[in-house]
C-alpha cells in the first residue's frame, strides 16, 4: 500500500534545520495533550528528529516528568516498547 512511500516524510525531515525539527515536535505534543494518541506522538518524533536518541531528548524538553510518566502507563502492551524508548 505505502510501497518506497512509508517513511512517514523522513525524507523530507533530514532536509530541515534543528529549529524546524524542534519546533514541529513541540507542535506534535500540544497535539497529544489534545488528543493525538501517545503511539502517533512517538512515532512522528522518531522520524521528524532522526532517531529515538533525539527525539527524547525533545520530548524531555517539552513533556513534564508526570506526562511522560502517564503516556508510558496509558501506553497499551503493543505500544509499551515505542513509547517507552522515547518517554524514559
Amino acid at each position: 500500500m505505502l510501497d518506497s512511500n512509508n517513511d512517514l516524510g523522513a525524507a523530507l525531515y533530514k532536509t530541515w534545520t534543528e529549529k524546524q525539527r524542534c519546533d514541529e515536535i513541540q507542535k506534535l505534543v500540544t497535539g497529544y495533550r489534545n488528543g493525538v494518541p501517545v503511539g502517533i506522538l512517538c512515532k512522528m518524533s522518531e522520524t521528524i528528529a532522526g532517531d529515538k536518541k533525539k527525539a527524547k531528548k525533545y520530548l524531555k524538553l517539552f513533556l513534564t516528568d508526570a506526562e511522560r510518566k502517564a503516556a508510558i502507563a496509558s501506553a497499551s502492551e503493543a505500544l509499551l516498547p515505542i513509547v517507552s524508548a522515547v518517554m524514559k
